[in-house]
């Protein structure tokens, strides 16, 4: 592990190393005060955050370490036109992990081929977030024991839900696992996040009260406002599933709820009470989990950077991918863009 762009480029003992590092430190947080006493943290977030901006950071200073960076674009040179390669050049020459958020698909993967310190990718757009996947794997482990062997519903926004298509990609590493789709047509996983999944078993379910009363984890999500272009279109489906105490009343007494957060009206506040209510522990052990990473990522030896060469392969047509807006980047070839793994449109006259 170098970067962590995908939760798939951890290996399986990495994984296994991670929990373990995270259980040492929820037990045992004083003995870690002081274990990265020097290093640095460079927080660049290009889209608003709570959870993932504030827990790299607490856990960076926890940790004994210091932290800089932006959490608005419009406070750095980003404003005045620097690219993302600029941008990453010189942060990663002053920091020793570097987390990135970014509303394009593909940027972390972009930062880290010119980057000269681990980049952790904190969500590219409605693409990936392989920390909130390993939150939500050790949140799993913690209070169920084993992530294999079990049926995960997931609902909400599936179309663009970066933390649902991670943790899909992520639990088909595992034994037993078969996960509950549950969203309208119109937000439906899209196809190459399923491609990714061939070891899991997947099936669709249009009703919230079925899928729920069949699987050992219910893990929702919101749907996006922000990843939408027609207003009405948000309004319309933006309460399609709601998770009710009415709902809850016929679901297993040991099902676990999941949510990554923040929510918007898809858990009303009334289920909160509920004992099978896990988001909060959830979040709390995304701190955690996020020291181990640190931890990991601090100890790697220094490398160098060759800058690959730009130009050559078949353009990128995914309009939310972040060759639309970085066209200096080395083009992708193969079918699939190496960024955001959408499929390839050969440009006219090529």
């Amino acid at each position: 592990m170098r970067h962590l762009i995908d939760f798939t480029d951890l290996s399986e003992q990495e994984w296994q190393r991670l929990y373990r590092r995270f259980e040492e430190i929820a037990e045992r947080p004083g003995d870690y005060r002081d274990a990265l006493r020097g290093q640095t943290l460079a927080s660049l977030f290009y889209e608003p955050s709570t959870r993932t901006r504030l827990s790299f950071e607490a856990a960076m200073l926890k940790l004994g370490g210091g932290v800089f960076g932006f959490s608005d674009p419009a406070a750095s040179s980003v404003s005045k036109g620097e690219t993302l390669k600029d941008t990453i050049i010189m942060i990663s020459g002053y920091a020793n992990v570097v987390t990135l958020r970014h509303p394009k698909e593909g940027a972390a993967m972009a930062a880290a081929l010119y980057s000269s310190a681990p980049v952790v990718n904190a969500g590219d757009g409605g693409h990936n977030h392989p920390t909130q996947t390993l939150t939500d794997l050790v949140t799993i482990r913690r209070l169920r024991g084993s992530v294999g062997n079990l049926r995960i519903g997931v609902c909400g926004d599936l179309k663009y839900g970066r933390t649902v298509h991670s943790l899909l990609r992520a639990l088909a590493r595992f034994e037993g696992v078969s996960a509950v789709l549950v969203s309208a047509p119109e937000l439906a996983l899209p196809g190459y996040v399923k491609r990714s999944c061939k070891n899991l078993n997947l099936t669709e379910e249009p009703d919230l009260r079925a899928a729920a009363g069949g699987v050992d984890i219910l893990y929702m999500t919101r749907v996006q406002r922000e990843r939408f272009t027609d207003a009405a279109e948000y309004e319309r489906l933006k309460l399609r599933y709601t998770l009710t105490p009415e709902i809850l009343r016929e679901a297993p007494k040991d099902l676990l709820i999941l949510h990554p957060l923040p929510r918007a009206g898809e858990i009303p506040e009334a289920v909160d009470n509920d004992p099978r209510a896990a988001y909060f522990d959830q979040a709390r052990y995304g701190l955690t989990a996020r020291m181990a990473l640190l931890l990991e990522l601090c100890s790697l030896p220094p490398f160098t950077v060759k800058e690959p060469e730009p130009g050559g392969g078949t353009a990128c047509g995914n309009p939310r991918c972040i060759t639309q807006t970085e066209p200096y980047l080395p083009a992708s070839g193969g079918g699939v863009c190496r960024y955001c793994e959408h499929p390839l449109v050969t440009p006219p006259g090529v």
